[in-house]
This record gives C-alpha cells, structure tokens and sequence, in this order.
C-alpha cells in the first residue's frame, strides 16, 4: 500500500516538473514582456495557445462578427460560428495570414465586402464550406493553394474567378447546385497545377468540359452524367483517380475504349446502369463496379491482354495490375471464373 502510494507520489511530482519546465521554456523562450503582449493581443472571445503564437482559435464561440485578427496570425480557425459578414476591419493588420478556416458559419456573397479576400496575399487555404455562398466569392487571393467550398448553395461561377490561381491543387464544389451551363469552356482556366477537382453532388447531366490538364483526381460522384464523349480523357492525360459513382451511365453511354486509359490507377463506377464490365487498360489497379446491372463476367473478354500472350510474358510482360475488383450488388453468381483469375494474377480481393 505504502509503495503505491510513493509510487504514485513520483509519478505526480515527474508530471509536475514536466509541465513546470514546459510553461517555463515557454516563458523564457517568449520573453515576459513578449508574453504579456501576445496576452494583450488575443481577442477576449478566442483562445491563444502559448505555445503555437501564430494560431488564434475562435471556433465554436457563438461569434457573429470576426474580432480584430493579431498581426502575428498565420492561422485562423473561425469554423462553427454564426458569421454572416467578411469585412476588411479585422483583417487590417492580419498580413501573415496562411490558413483560414470558416467553415459552418453563415456567409452569404451580398455579406463579402468586396477585395477582402484579395486582399490577404498570403493566404494558402480557404475553407468556406457548410455556408450560404451561391456563387463562388471573388477576386480570390492569387497565392490560394486549397479552396473548400463544399456544401454550399453555388450555382454561379463567375467568369475568369480561377483565371490567376495558378499554386491552386485542390478545387472543392461537392454538394452544391451547379448545372451543365454553370461550367463552361474556360471556366476552368489559368488552373495550370490543380491535381483534384472535386465536383461531386451537384446537378451535372454532362462530363465537365475543359478539365485542366494536370488534373489527377476527378471526383464526379451523384450527379446524372449519362454519357462519356468520345476521347475525353485525352486532355486530361493523368488523370489517375476517377469517381463516376451513383450516375446513371449505360453500356450505351461509353464508348469502346472509353475507360482504357493508362493512366487511370483506380475507377469506380458504382451504383450506375451498366450491364457488363467496360475494356479497361492493363495499368489499372482497383475497379469498382458494384450495383450495377451486371449478369456474367467473361474473363477472357475482359482481360485487357490476351490469356495466351500473358503466359508467354510469364512475370516480365504487360500483366494486368488489377488487385481490387469490387462486383457485389450486381447478378452474378459465384465462383468467380477461373480466366479472371488467369488473367489477373495479382488480384488481392474479390468481392462479388
């Protein structure tokens, strides 16, 4: 009992010195007049952690309004508010500025005085996500490498808004109302390094026209694209991430060779009309063609090289890559047949 006791005694004490000795490198490192003005600084309603001095943490505060943002602020966390306005006032000393997080608040366009997002030069990754935006805010700031507009009411894209983000990689539109005509030919364009283009969840009946070219994620999930035109994925040469899940695609809808494309790594096709599995490029490495309307799987119709050509390559020729094929919801009875399994050899799981 006793030794319990001591035990847990030391185990206090060395919690103690630990935290002790934090707080005090913090102190020293910050310098106590440096201390008392980041304290001075922080706004009442928001939380600024000693030992992070660039961050200012106001989520989850009730706020209405942005209080006045410290000079030194490189991230901003303002996510679960009730903020409907984005004015200059607060940001007019926040030149540092890199990440800005407002998500779930209540920002409407009419509520963005005009330039202030231009404005913040510095600034890296915007996220305006569950807010009330109906169209895409702008002038952007130039240096954007992420933008989150996610679960909004956008059904607008302002002409040329994308034109000068050229550092932008990650353009997110999910969940939103965009239509085929909100999406025009240069919509997309000065996005010369974008790598994913989320538009998942809108209203799209047609693939995206002018896609930029560097795109290697393109996520089209729960829209009602019926159709791939003929050759599409030419202009998007690395594409390697494709989402066409919960659409309403048909054998009819894809040309012959519309999906065999070398590039593509992962495609998923779930919950669409297909009644057979689409020719697909030997690169390919996950397949996801679940609830569709699939009756038969003929492995030798379907391999991307012939059975017979394979052998001959043995361990050093072209083998299919495919190691996931994801087949469940659909009409086929098992066992899987054998020429799938001769033909992709290095399949790991089968779901059927």
């Amino acid at each position: 009992m006793i030794l319990k006791v001591y035990t847990s005694l030391l185990l206090l004490f060395l919690v103690n010195s630990v935290w002790t000795r934090t707080v005090r490198q913090v102190y020293d490192d910050l310098g106590l007049d440096h201390w008392s003005h980041y304290t001075s600084e922080c706004p009442q309603e928001c939380f600024c952690p000693p030992s992070f001095p660039n961050a200012l943490y106001c989520d989850n505060k009730g706020l209405k309004e942005i209080p006045p943002i410290p000079a030194r602020i490189w991230y901003l966390y303002l996510q679960n508010n009730q903020i409907e306005t984005l004015s200059e006032k607060p940001f007019m000393n926040a030149t540092h500025l890199r990440w800005i997080n407002l998500n779930k608040n209540k920002i409407t366009n009419g509520g963005i005085e005009s330039g202030v997002l231009s404005k913040l030069k510095r600034l890296l990754y915007l996220f305006l996500e569950d807010n009330e935006l109906e169209e895409v805010p702008a002038p952007l700031p130039v240096g954007l490498e992420q933008l989150r507009l996610a679960r909004n009411k956008i059904s607008r894209i302002p002409e040329g808004v994308f034109s000068h983000l050229e550092n932008l990689t990650m353009l997110d539109l999910h969940q939103n109302s965009l239509l085929d005509s909100a999406l025009q030919s240069d919509t997309f364009q000065g996005l010369n390094n974008l790598m994913q283009l989320n538009i998942a969840k809108n209203s799209l009946k047609k693939m995206p026209l002018s896609i930029p070219a560097n795109t290697l994620q393109l996520f089209l999930d729960n829209n009602s694209i019926e159709v791939i035109p003929d050759n599409y994925f030419s202009a998007i040469p690395k594409v390697t991430f494709l989402r066409l899940n919960y659409n309403k695609l048909s054998d009819d809808g894809i040309p012959p060779n519309g999906f065999n494309v070398s590039s593509i790594l992962d495609l998923q096709l779930s919950h669409n009309q297909l009644t057979k599995i689409p020719p697909i490029n030997a690169h390919l490495e996950h397949l996801h063609l679940d609830h569709n309307k699939i009756k038969n799987v003929n492995g030798t119709q379907i391999c991307p090289v012939s059975i017979a050509l394979e052998e001959d390559y043995g361990h050093y020729g072209n083998i299919p890559r495919l190691r996931y094929l994801r087949l469940d919801g659909n009409e086929i009875q098992p066992p899987i047949p054998l020429d799938i399994m001769i033909c992709f050899r290095l399949l790991q799981a089968v779901v059927i």
